[in-house]
């Protein structure tokens, strides 16, 4: 596995791990994220953002540089980083009302994928699905997709408008929405599930590595499962 560092404007170095295998790339980058973290008072950074393969280091420019970055980078990387670090991974249960106007992509992505719309629920109920990383907005937990027999395109004409709880698939991925806001994934159902508390340190509970178990729940039981989100 090779390593790029390379400078990301004024206030940041980001860090890729290039290898065919997926998941020591997404390992790595989530370890030395972590890593950082611990050590972040160091050199000044302000705090580091994850992904899939690569790492975003920023820092305050103010106060420290690119350079003094890049060798803080080097120690860590030179370091035999603990795999166990951290809290261990969680997994939240997520109750789904599937299709209708819960659901409208339901019965789109079941013809994409020549299955019936209970065959995709199947398949995305089947088992816990890995959150990878946090994204737009507000945390949504970014997971491993279900076992579709094919990618799921995107929407033609994103929507201007996707509700919180929204339970959404693309291309290998899926996604649960932690506030309103635009969106080009397709929606096949809703949880009656608050992802985020603004009263709450950190605002979501959930994290890289942690589990998504979702199952289905009728239209009738969903004032009975609302509340938070907890593992």
């Amino acid at each position: 596995m090779s390593v790029l560092v390379s400078d990301c404007g004024d206030a940041a170095v980001r860090v890729t791990f290039q290898t065919d295998d997926r998941n020591h790339a997404w390992r790595s980058a989530h370890r030395l994220s972590t890593w950082l973290d611990t050590h972040r008072d160091r050199q000044q950074l302000r705090g580091t953002i994850a992904t899939y393969d690569a790492v975003l280091v920023e820092f305050d420019a103010s106060r420290t540089d690119h350079d003094i970055v890049r060798s803080l980078i080097d120690i860590a990387l030179g370091e035999r980083i603990d795999e166990t670090s951290g809290r261990p991974p969680r997994q939240f249960d997520v109750p789904v009302v599937y299709g209708g106007e819960y659901g409208p992509d339901l019965q789109h992505v079941a013809e994409q994928q020549g299955l019936s719309a209970a065959e995709v629920v199947a398949l995305h109920t089947a088992g816990p699905l890995t959150m990878r990383c946090y994204g737009s907005p507000a945390g949504a937990p970014m997971l491993d997709g279900p076992a579709f027999p094919q990618p799921v395109p995107r929407l033609t004409s994103p929507r201007p408008h996707v509700l919180a709880g929204a339970v959404s698939v693309a291309g290998r991925q899926a996604v649960v929405s932690a506030r309103p806001a635009p969106g080009g994934w397709c929606v096949i159902g809703r949880t009656p599930r608050q992802l985020i508390d603004l009263d709450r340190t950190p605002l979501v509970p959930y994290a890289p590595g942690d589990t998504f178990r979702f199952f289905s729940i009728s239209a009738d039981e969903w004032s009975s499962y609302a509340g938070a989100l907890d593992g």
